[in-house]
């Protein structure tokens, strides 16, 4: 493969348009009027809309910065800009790809070692490192907001349940990846393992002695990287500063949406729950399909047991929830899909330049073969 590039064809959005349908299935049961709806968001104050936007890609590029600190520091060469495009790839991969913790990940690491080939070590240790950092955010964020929902007395129920929960699985999962990161020995095994589990599946079709050497090669690059992460406070630091300031303005966005609408009630504790809980959610590291659908459906229901104290209604706190909902998601997928789309389709134009000039990129060596071929070897 010369780039990372997937063709948008029915099948793809088959999943979302899945989605979408469930989600505006789940609000005709609460009998919310799409006219409505469609009447507030026609409504909204563009400037705090607009600010809002402002905010979304804000976010991304404060990412991005946060990801390049820990890149700069393995001596990785990747520009600001090229890690702003990755980053952008990642999330359009997500959204095509329903594993949001692991596919928009792999396409970075692929997309940094095609540009400085041997580098998959370095890079999966940055993604790795830059998880590790997201994770503590939102385990954070999550315990001030219920601590201050508990003082308002806002905290009861399932909603209760669901922050103990996730706040549980999340420090699970950010313990389990801190011991693969220590534990060098429990690594090399899971690489051997799977390695040899393939090997067993393909019924010795495929070879993978070279690749098995290339695989624990860079599983040994990345607890050395690990090991100079753990030694390097300044680096961490700076990554954990840019990954606090991409979360507030995630948070803006949030806020920025229902100043929009007219709704200033929303509180900032509530925001930071509902945020968190999102959030908690797509980080937790077993692949759930979290993209469409299953978020808008969970956004409306968080933000309706927040809303209803001040809406008046049940069937207003639904409309308001729901509207919020959708243009919350119109920036934070939608228009996040379309730019990473052509992010993607930047890439590949300068792929297919660079190789009708004759140019190699600087950075870049002669890729090794697998143990195995395929057509394209042939």
């Amino acid at each position: 493969m010369e780039s990372v590039k997937y063709k948008v064809t029915w099948k793809t959005l088959l999943l979302p348009f899945i989605g979408l349908a469930a989600f505006f299935l789940y609000i005709y049961i609460f009998q919310v009027d799409l006219i409505e709806i469609i009447g507030k968001i026609q409504h909204i104050n563009l400037y705090f809309y607009a600010l809002a936007t402002a905010s979304t890609l804000l976010d991304t590029w404060f990412v991005a910065l946060a990801w390049h600190s820990l890149l700069s520091f393995l001596s990785v060469r990747v520009s600001r800009f090229r890690a702003f495009l990755y980053v952008w790839v990642g999330i359009f991969v997500d959204t095509l790809i329903p594993a949001e913790s692991v596919s928009g990940e792999i396409s970075k690491i692929y997309l940094v070692n095609r540009e400085q080939n041997g580098t998959a070590g370095k890079a999966t240790a940055s993604i790795i490192a830059h998880r590790i950092i997201g994770m503590s955010i939102n385990v954070g964020t999550l315990l001030v907001g219920a601590a201050f929902l508990l003082i308002e007395n806002q905290l009861r129920g399932i909603l209760m349940t669901l922050t103990l929960f996730l706040v549980i699985v999340t420090l699970f999962f950010l313990v389990l990846v801190l011991l693969l990161c220590v534990k060098e020995k429990w690594t090399m095994r899971i690489v051997d393992g799977t390695i040899r589990f393939v090997e067993r599946v393909s019924r010795g079709r495929w070879k993978l002695s070279r690749f098995r050497e290339d695989a624990l090669k860079e599983a040994k690059e990345f607890h050395s990287a690990m090991k100079e992460y753990a030694r390097a406070p300044k680096t961490m630091f700076t990554a954990v500063s840019f990954s606090v300031i991409s979360w507030m303005f995630a948070l803006a966005v949030f806020y920025l949406t229902f100043l929009s609408m007219g709704y200033p009630q929303i509180s900032w504790s509530a925001i930071l729950v509902i945020t968190a809980i999102f959030m908690a959610v797509k980080s937790i590291p077993v692949g759930i399909p979290f993209e469409v659908g299953l978020p808008e459906i969970t956004l409306t229901t968080l933000l309706y047991f927040f809303v209803r104290q001040w809406a008046g209604t049940d069937l207003f706190a639904w409309e308001i929830s729901a509207t919020a909902t959708i243009l919350m998601r119109l920036l934070t997928l939608w228009l996040r899909f379309f730019i990473g789309f052509a992010a993607q389709q930047w890439i590949g134009i300068k792929v297919i330049t660079t190789k009708a000039n004759g140019e190699t990129s600087p950075n870049q060596t002669e890729k090794p073969k697998l143990g195995f071929s395929t057509d394209s070897d042939r």
